[in-house]
Formats: structure tokens, sequence, C-alpha cells
């Protein structure tokens, strides 16, 4: 089958056809070709998240593999990365082939294993991670997101474990003797107001200082999970000056939402991290324009009413990000013209599938490339509404906002996954 995008506008403004067959960008066309008029739509390459949760094994009430691949579908994503808190968690080879068979039964982005750092995320012991890579699942990427690894040691260690394949240890920087079990709000006036207990910046910038410096004395790469803080911006900026080998991402809702969600304790907006002040955000929307922070990951956390239905600092942290994670980069970065789309289609697609070695995605839209990308309409506005969700859950934070609605089409290897 052929499908010809009929004068679609790429990344750097170019208007062109592109025509995919047999699951790769060609030349030609040839005859009885499906045409689709793509007249003021952009192409993008397919977007890549290293961060999601998508449950299965363990609580398929609230995510499965398959439901977890059609969100990702709707927002635009042709790969994801699987985090490893699932029950149980993903800390064997095993498990790690387990998941990857998930993925491709479901069929319609590609699920990418990130295993454990420590087995069963309790810190204490290193999870199988030579196996893990050398699997069929292939993993090079491992986190023990949910949980930071606060031992020095063994973080050294797993640095050590991944250098020679050269995989990755992705941190959930938040040091527990800082911010503890109880902190649920950025610490300041508001967390005082509200009784909610404090998670300052320093929780996260110091965590983020102690392993970039593991890394550079180990020679490895270490990945720093959704940064929030304009503290954890330095450092990351210090280090890269060093030429320490490290990547940062930052989630949609760290780039546009504040503290202020949280006056009315709707349980819909707790996060871990928290959401920030406005000094934050403003840190956090610059160091992603000038590539200090690497890439956008949704860390789609997806939650069950009942996990949900709690006082505040009881209730699970974690929102939906898939779906809408592409409108709140258009929302906060691309409209304001704090970037471009070529430097969009690099911070969602190019650098992610560079930090997770996804060799397949992220590539040029271009003859002889696969045809995984996803049309885009930059036009289209929309109220969210949470009940239209293609994830099981519901916690969804911009239910009821006024955003961009901007995906038409979504492609992996020229198979449509999505259509509008």
């Amino acid at each position: 089958m052929t499908t010809v995008l009929r004068s679609v506008t790429l990344p750097d403004g170019t208007r062109t056809d592109l025509v995919m067959r047999d699951g790769l960008i060609v030349d030609d066309a040839g005859s009885g070709a499906d045409v689709l008029d793509c007249d003021g739509l952009i192409a993008l390459p397919g977007l890549v998240d290293v961060h999601t949760h998508l449950r299965e094994p363990g609580r398929e009430d609230t995510e499965t593999v398959l439901s977890g691949s059609r969100a990702a579908a709707r927002g635009g994503f042709t790969a994801v990365c699987a985090m490893a808190n699932t029950t149980p968690v993903t800390d064997t080879a095993e498990k790690a082939e387990h998941i990857d068979d998930l993925g491709r039964r479901a069929g319609l982005v590609d699920v990418a294993v990130i295993g454990a750092i420590s087995k069963g995320l309790a810190g204490q012991e290193l999870a199988e991670l030579g196996l893990m890579n050398r699997s069929a699942a292939r993993v090079t990427m491992f986190s023990d997101d949910g949980f930071c690894l606060m031992n020095a040691q063994l973080m050294r260690r797993a640095l050590e474990w991944v250098k020679p394949f050269d995989g990755v240890i992705a941190q959930h920087s938040q040091d527990s003797n800082l911010a503890g079990p109880g902190a649920c709000c950025h610490e300041g006036e508001l967390s005082g107001r509200l009784g909610l207990g404090g998670w300052p910046p320093v929780a996260e910038s110091a965590i983020i200082a102690r392993d970039v410096q593991l890394a550079e004395a180990v020679g490895s790469r270490v990945h720093v999970c959704h940064v929030s803080t304009a503290e954890g911006v330095d450092v990351i900026r210090w280090a890269k000056a060093r030429g320490v080998r490290v990547t940062a991402e930052v989630t949609p809702h760290h780039l546009l939402l504040g503290t202020g969600e949280l006056v009315g304790y709707d349980t819909t907006f707790k996060v871990n991290p928290p959401l920030r002040t406005d000094e934050h955000i403003e840190a956090v929307r610059a160091a992603l324009a000038d590539g200090t922070i690497d890439a956008v990951a949704t860390d789609h956390a997806p939650h069950a009413t009942h996990d949900k239905d709690h006082a505040f600092v009881d209730a699970r942290p974690g929102m939906l990000g898939l779906e809408q994670a592409l409108s709140v980069v258009l929302e906060t970065m691309l409209n304001p013209g704090r970037i471009g789309w070529e430097t969009l289609a690099e911070r969602m697609s190019h650098t992610p599938a560079r930090i997770a070695k996804l060799g397949g995605q992220g590539r040029p839209l271009a003859a002889g490339e696969p045809a995984n990308l996803v049309l885009v309409d930059p036009s289209r506005i929309t109220t969210v509404d949470r009940e239209s969700s293609a994830s099981l859950s519901r916690n969804n934070p911009y239910h009821g906002r006024s955003l961009p609605d901007p995906v038409e089409a979504t492609f992996l290897r020229g198979r449509e996954t999505f259509r509008r």
C-alpha cells in the first residue's frame, strides 16, 4: 500500500509530497496510491516519550500496554519507553521480555522497556542490568522512577555496569532526607498556608549535583527525569559545560501548570516532583529552548479514581500526559515564539530517540527512512475533555482547559495508528 501526503509542510518550512510504502518514505509514488490532501498540515517525525507509565502488569484497571499505546498514538507518538514500576517490578530479563512482547502485540507504538536499577525498586541491590540488556528486549535505559536511588555507591556501580553497552541511568532526583514521603507541595508560602508538606528545590538539585559528578567520574551516561527547578537547571548547565554525559527532560505539566492549581486541594494536581512557582516554570521553559533540557517527556501516570479520591497528602501522585503533550508544548513554547518547528522536532523526537537508543525512531523525514510521523494541524484548538481520553484513567490535569488539539494522524512505519 502506497500513501502520498500531498503538499505537506516539513519542520524546516519546505512544502512537499511525502510518499510512504512498505514502512519507508520513498521517492516515487507509482500508481494506485492513496492520496491525502495535507495542505495546511505539518509533518513531524513521530514523537518519542522516554518516560511513560503503562501500569501493566499489576494495575490493568488504570492502564494497559494497549490502552496506553492508543493514548500515545492519539498524542502523535510512535515510540514510548515504559517505566519499571509495575507489579511485579521490571527487574529481570524475563519481565523485560514480557513487556516487550505486550508492546509488540499492541502494535500501535514501539514500546521500549526501561528496566529497574535496583531489585524491587528497593535501592539496596542492583537488578539484572546486563541480562536485561542482552535479552530480547535489549534494554538500554534503567530507572527506579517513583523512588530516588539514594545510595551513592549503588548509583556509581549502576553507572559502571551500563557503561560497556552505553546504557543510561535515569534518576528520579529527590533527596528523601529533604523531601520525604509527606512532601507534596513546592516549599514556600503556599505550602505553609495549605498545611502541606514542603518539597524544596534543593532536594532535586542536590541529587542532580551528586549524580552528574558520579557520571563524570565513571565516564557514563546519566539522565535527569522531570526537571522542575531553576536550581536543577543550573546544575545541569554546569555539568554540560564540563562535558559530563548528562541529558535531562521536562514534563508538559511543569511547563504549563503552577502551584496555584493546588489551592482547592484537587488531587488531580498532585504530582512528584510537585508543580512549581513562576520563577521555576520560566527557568525550565528557557532551558528547554536553549537545549540545557534536552527533551520533553510526559511522565504519563494513570491512576484510578479511588487512588486519587483521598486527602491531598494521601492521594497517589501523577497525571496523564500522552494525549496533550504536544498541545502543551505548542501552547507554552512554539506559539509564543520560544522555539520553532525544527527545535520542537528535536526536543520531542530526535533527541529522545537518541537518549533511549531507538535507532528506527526520531529519524529525518527523507527517502529511505522509516515512515514514523505525525500530521499536525497547528490551528485547531479544543477544550480538553477527560472523558474522551484513550487512557483507562481520568486524572487529566488539562480537563476543561482550552488548548491546541493538533494531531491529525499518526503513522508507524507507514501504517495509520490514529486518524481524527
